[in-house]
């Protein structure tokens, strides 16, 4: 953001410009708030406060009943968060003697994104008078307390109602715990051209179509099932197969145009009579699926859904490895527990990867790589995991997180809560084989896999099991195509 404002002053917007705009963005949000007509502003020292000084004025002028208080030394601000606060013309309290609960409203306006360490003594106490005190709450960029990039906490934090902030989001504002403490999310227009994103250079997006939509693979009237993909999606034993169908039906439905289950002969005739319209072939080791795949149409493999922990899963993913495609997950990576170096040489010979942990299993795989586990946030160690694998990463929970080992990666906002029910994660391992069968490039295959099992959750809607996720897809995959193709 520092250097986007620079950019903006650079084309000609005077810095002080920018902060009169986005205090008078946060303003405008607070007198959209009910009911809300005395309104305590609290302004920290830096050019946050600023904005807060502007909004308290801006507020007053439209006739509000304002009262600011300063975190800090009046005489000490400097730069155009002094200029503004001389345009103030009301009194500035002390925050330790204002009455939270004489208010309608709080503007909190005391630290935002460039906050570089943990609250502690008069401004946590303040933050956390603002928390305890029960008023809707309109935050200025972030909620004071909140690191914009990680997203956590860092030594107090009250959640708002609102968060205005500018220009772009910040990755705090979609890491949790960060998005749940922002509350509804307004992102203002300060007159930052959009051409400073060419000059930051951002290698982080939200996770939405515009972030893949370029490679994903769409369906042609001249194509044939054999234009797109074969997957195989190797099972474990019969009282583990579920997983593996799950996936199995994932893989179809996100566009492979043809699916086979490598299993057992024992579990041939349950996967044979599960879904019609995917295949089985038996592969009962490590050797029998390296026999498979010697078809190398076969390009495509997913491993690790109800696939057994131990040396015999390792073995199949050496088998598997070699110029494929490969998705793994579950017992794929738990098999590799606390060896991410000699799983990274295994992927060394794919032609490309994917994994997709949930934190268990991430903690498991680099366990003792503590610059991994030890990372300031869950999308730094996503890309660290990808640098040392040289794969994609899939570190799933609420705020997945989408990593490659160019350090391109993606943050997801769009996962219900009743998304999180057995099978969900399978599936999902599913969907990323399928697009990965019809070649769309890796990382993009996982941010699209990613956002459409959330928007399949959401068709689905609250009560949903995983088997419901890929019959879903088809409504989603229509609103998309459709909108694609216009």
């Amino acid at each position: 953001m520092a250097r986007a404002d620079a950019f903006a002053v650079q084309m000609g917007t005077a810095s002080l410009t920018l902060m009169e705009r986005a205090g008078t963005a946060v303003a405008d949000v607070v007198a959209r708030a009910p009911l809300a007509t005395r309104v305590l502003v609290l302004c920290g020292p830096g050019n946050n406060g600023g904005d807060g000084f502007v909004a308290a004025r801006v507020l007053a002028q439209r006739g509000f009943r304002v009262r600011l208080a300063l975190l800090g030394d009046l005489d000490r601000l400097s730069g155009d968060a002094a200029v503004v606060a001389r345009q103030w013309k009301g009194t500035v309290d002390e925050p330790a003697a204002v009455d939270l609960s004489a208010c309608d409203l709080i503007v909190d306006a005391l630290f935002g994104a460039g906050l570089a360490r943990d609250l502690d003594g008069a401004a946590k106490a303040l933050v956390e008078r603002m928390a305890a005190s029960g008023k809707p709450i309109v935050a200025v960029d972030l909620p004071s307390g909140l690191d914009g990039a990680t997203g956590r906490v860092r030594g107090a934090a009250a959640k708002a109602r609102e968060t205005v902030t500018f220009f772009r989001r910040k990755p705090g504002h979609l890491l949790e715990p960060g998005r749940g403490l922002c509350g509804r999310m307004r992102v203002a227009d300060i007159g930052i051209p959009d051409d400073a994103i060419a000059a930051v250079r951002p290698a982080a997006f939200a996770n939405a179509p515009a972030a893949w939509q370029h490679a994903l693979p769409l369906p042609a009237a001249e194509g044939h099932k054999y234009d797109r993909g074969h997957a195989v999606v190797v099972s474990g034993e019969a009282w583990t197969s579920g997983a593996a169908r799950l996936s199995a039906r994932g893989a179809l439905r996100a566009g492979a145009g043809l699916v086979t289950l490598a299993c057992p002969a024992s579990v041939l005739p349950l996967q044979a009579g599960s879904y019609a319209a995917i295949m089985t072939r038996e592969a009962q080791d490590a050797r029998g699926l390296a026999h498979l795949l010697e078809d190398r149409r076969l390009h495509t493999v997913a491993l690790g859904p109800g696939l057994g922990v131990g040396e015999e899963t390792r073995r199949r993913i050496a088998a598997a490895a070699p110029g494929r495609r490969l998705v793994l997950d579950a017992d794929a990576l738990t098999s590799f527990a606390g060896e991410a170096g000699v799983l990274a040489a295994l992927l060394a010979g794919a032609e490309s990867a994917v994994i997709t942990p949930h934190t268990g299993e991430f903690a498991r795989l680099f366990a003792g790589a503590d610059d991994i586990l030890s990372a300031p946030s869950k999308l730094a160690a996503a890309r660290a995991a990808a640098r040392r694998l040289g794969a994609v990463v899939v570190l799933k929970g609420p705020d997945t997180v989408v990593a490659a080992p160019d350090g391109r990666a993606m943050i997801a906002e769009n996962a219900p809560p009743f998304l999180a029910t057995a099978g969900a994660g399978d599936v999902l391992a599913g969907f990323v084989t399928g697009l990965l069968a019809q070649a769309m490039p890796a990382f993009e295959a996982a941010g699209a896999a990613v956002w459409l099992h959330g928007e399949a959750a959401r068709e689905a809607g609250p009560g949903l099991i995983a088997d419901d996720l890929p019959e879903a897809l088809r409504a989603v995959y229509g609103r998309l195509f459709t909108q694609l193709a216009g």
